[in-house]
């Protein structure tokens, strides 16, 4: 029996896994609410793997704690893995697993439905018009059609997104040091011509330390005025105060968030009833063009089945001692 603890459960985390679970008779899952970091770490002795999600902490410090506990596996039940200690891990002999493909066109479509709301000031219309103001003041928005979409990052979600982008009747531009031949209606071009031609600018490249803070003073000054941007990829991809700098500069027509830096402790947490340490969330949401959601992208009924489903079956693939492709090395 394969015993595995679930790290930082949400019901329908456990209603997902509970469901699949009969289909894999060799397992067993333990759920728990905490979130893995160095503090919950020792709680794994005596079982064989971890889940571990997004906003785990999964640094140095914790990969040793639960070697010495006798962890074999981290199951991630995420694509990104840049909060793991992938080098230690490995060194360690511990496998390190992910979901790299759950459903790229959730979080796709999710771009673009920031993109969309961001543009059309839809946040504000629902606000207003539950209060029984109709007016318009505010609220003019541009066609996507005819535009320029610059799509960072042509992964599974990326090419998502370009398809969207292209359905709308837009060109579509592209960047990514590997290109995706399946794109045949984009064009690639470096990453300062996107910024200077795109009207929307969607990132869906990873977080390494290559891409940190991609988006900054810099590259913000390459953009079209006007621009709108949309990050549901990670946070770190954007230096936020240069972000505001720009929003405050009236360089940005819109920006759609689905993640921003320094969301750690807020991710799926309810923190309505508490003062945030950090003024970031508060700042950002101080503008009228400003949308941000709570890291919801991947979150439909078909990518949880998928994620449960793939998860399971890298631990199952693990305790055979096979490969699936979904290692992280």
């Amino acid at each position: 029996m394969m015993k595995i603890l679930f790290y930082d459960t949400k019901s329908y985390d456990q209603e997902s896994f509970e469901a699949k679970l009969p289909f894999y008779p060799g397992m067993k899952i333990d759920y728990l609410k905490s979130e893995l970091t160095p503090a919950t770490a020792r709680l794994a002795k005596g079982y064989d793997a971890v889940c571990a999600f997004v906003n785990c902490d999964v640094g140095t410090e914790t990969v040793l704690l639960l070697h010495e506990c006798g962890i074999r596996a981290i199951l991630l039940r995420c694509a990104g893995f840049n909060h793991v200690d992938i080098e230690k891990a490995c060194e360690l002999g511990i496998r390190v697993m992910r979901v790299p493909g759950y459903s790229p066109e959730a979080v796709a479509e999710h771009a673009m439905g920031l993109a969309l709301a961001a543009n059309r000031r839809i946040h504000k219309a629902y606000v207003r018009v539950r209060e029984n103001d109709f007016s318009l003041g505010g609220m003019l928005g541009f066609n996507f059609y005819q535009k320029t979409a610059g799509i960072v990052g042509t992964g599974k979600i990326g090419a998502a997104m370009a398809g969207i982008c292209h359905g709308f009747g837009m060109k579509v531009l592209a960047y990514d040091k590997y290109r995706n031949p399946s794109l045949d209606f984009v064009e690639y071009v470096s990453m300062e011509e996107l910024l200077s031609q795109s009207e929307l600018v969607s990132l869906h490249c990873p977080l390494t330390d290559e891409t940190y803070h991609l988006i900054n003073r810099d590259t913000i000054q390459k953009m079209k005025d006007g621009v709108i941007l949309v990050n549901t990829s990670r946070g770190g991809l954007v230096k936020t105060e240069d972000l505001i700098e720009g929003i405050r500069a009236r360089k940005f027509f819109a920006v759609g968030l689905d993640v921003y830096e320094e969301e750690k402790r807020n991710v799926f947490e309810d923190r309505s009833d508490e003062i945030l340490e950090s003024s970031i969330t508060a700042r950002l949401l101080s503008f009228p063009n400003v949308v941000i959601t709570s890291h919801q992208g991947f979150f439909t009924q078909e990518a949880l089945d998928a994620i449960s489903e793939t998860t399971l079956r890298n631990a199952a693939a693990f305790e055979k001692g096979e490969a699936t492709g979904n290692e992280v090395k």
